[in-house]
């Protein structure tokens, strides 16, 4: 894939930051959708480094440890997961497809290759290979994530938290599960409970920045600006924390939006039915 030999510089912190804006007219325009949040859809893990430079390092090692053997099982998931991590989304979609070929009924496969069509946008397609990636005696609360991240972006809220909750049984606390949840909860202007979900899932010593910054994104829509921009510069600088902030309020005053949303007082922000 020559495309794939190209350097991988992407900025997972920056792209994060985007996609809390781009949740933000989501939520502010009562959109049915996550859109193409890839920050939505988590990795089973969390081997790969945090840091910018040292993710990039990982990346490339990655990727030549991958060429030298396409479509083996464990060099296709590490390398789909970094490409995912800078979301060249359909690059990972490829490499999991070769090895969802060659072994079509791994469910760990079958999971990271579910993952990355969510990622990449492939709602349907998705949804279909993720009901192949556990049994009914031995679920995994990661593919059970994504699940509810894509019913979710199909418009059926009561199905993804139903997956939210199953996934909590296996794992309670997990943040990356959490955070969905509380997406999903700011997608249907339950906003205190957002709230509630996402500073539960920040708690945690694994949360992450785009955890954080979901959760400053709720803080922000709630009208909470001066704390939204505090849990913002865990991971920003106060100028890109406070630039934030400044752009969810541009949002909910040209959406005509109350500027402290509370999902409940006002009828036309009450959760809607699938």
């Amino acid at each position: 894939m020559s495309s794939q030999r190209s350097d991988i510089r992407r900025s997972p912190l920056k792209a994060a930051a985007a996609a809390a804006l781009a949740l933000a007219a989501l939520a502010l325009g009562g959109c049915d959708s996550f859109g193409d949040r890839t920050g939505s859809i988590r990795p089973a893990t969390a081997a790969a480094p945090a840091a910018d430079a040292d993710l990039r390092a990982y990346a490339e090692a990655c990727r030549d440890r991958y060429e030298r053997n396409p479509g083996e099982k464990a060099a296709s998931i590490d390398y789909a997961r970094a490409l995912r991590k800078f979301a060249r989304t359909s690059e990972a979609v490829a490499v999991m497809q070769a090895a969802a070929i060659k072994a079509p009924k791994d469910e760990q496969v079958l999971g990271e290759y579910g993952k990355a069509l969510a990622d990449d946008g492939q709602l349907a397609q998705a949804k279909d290979v993720l009901t192949r990636a556990y049994t009914a005696d031995d679920p995994k609360w990661d593919v059970l994530s994504v699940q509810g991240a894509v019913a979710d972006r199909m418009g059926d809220h009561d199905a993804a938290m139903g997956y939210y909750r199953e996934a909590l049984k296996i794992a309670p606390n997990e943040p990356g599960v959490l955070t969905n949840m509380g997406l999903s909860l700011a997608l249907t202007k339950q906003l205190p409970e957002a709230e509630r979900i996402l500073r539960q899932a920040a708690a945690s010593p694994r949360a992450d920045a785009t955890t954080r910054g979901d959760l400053a994104l709720v803080l922000a829509l709630e009208g909470k600006y001066a704390e939204a921009e505090g849990v913002g510069e865990t991971d920003l600088s106060p100028e890109a924390a406070r630039a934030n902030v400044e752009a969810i309020k541009r949002m909910a005053i040209s959406s005509g939006v109350p500027r402290r949303l509370t999902g409940v007082s006002d009828p036309a922000l009450a959760p809607r039915s699938p």
